[in-house]
């Protein structure tokens, strides 16, 4: 499991409000398909910049932005940075029809590590819960997600806070209730006593 380092004011939260679920699986070994208005390659760095309306997309993971630079590593790995007023994500949940949305002026998509980093103004939703903070750092392995306030700036400005709205579980959401560990043992009536 990927763990992150504690660096900054954070705020952590773990997907408590509904059973847990994860990005699709699949997604990890599909081909990543890029449309744009324009692409710039540089093999010899292995650096792509896609500008005007860029869409990435693999599998049911989307990422939308101005601009996207995408750089490959030596092992194949590709790391994604979307530039944009309000640069976006989207990922289906595992067996769920339902989504995680994600957006800020910058998200970074690292194919290696299946995180996502989202920069200013960043917010993370999921069904009707949401986060917002300066940046968030998120799981698509294991739908965990960090979330930071900004630093006070230079004068008077306070550090934005961390917010969060979490909805009530409905009562349909409710689990049956778990099976016993241990079976009930129970006579046979084809036994006959032994003397």
């Amino acid at each position: 499991m990927y763990r992150l380092k504690n660096k900054l004011l954070l705020a952590t939260f773990l997907l408590l409000c509904s059973p847990a679920c994860f990005a699709e699986s699949a997604d990890r070994n599909k081909p990543i398909h890029l449309e744009a208005d324009q692409v710039m390659m540089d093999d010899a760095q292995q650096i792509s910049t896609f500008t005007g309306n860029v869409r990435l997309t693999q599998g049911t993971l989307l990422l939308s932005g101005d601009k996207i630079v995408v750089v490959e590593d030596k092992d194949g790995f590709k790391h994604a940075t979307a530039y944009g007023n309000t640069a976006e994500f989207r990922q289906k949940r595992e067996g769920l029809n339902e989504y995680v949305e994600g957006y800020g002026k910058r998200i970074e998509y690292d194919t290696r590590t299946d995180t996502l980093n989202f920069h200013e103004k960043a917010r993370l939703k999921r069904n009707l819960d949401e986060v917002s903070g300066d940046h968030i750092t998120y799981s698509a392995k294991t739908e965990v997600f960090r979330v930071d306030s900004s630093e006070a700036g230079s004068g008077n400005v306070p550090p934005q806070r961390v917010r969060a709205v979490l909805q009530p579980k409905s009562k349909e959401a409710k689990t049956s209730p778990a099976a016993p560990d241990i079976l009930p043992i129970t006579p046979s009536k084809n036994l006959t006593p032994t003397e």
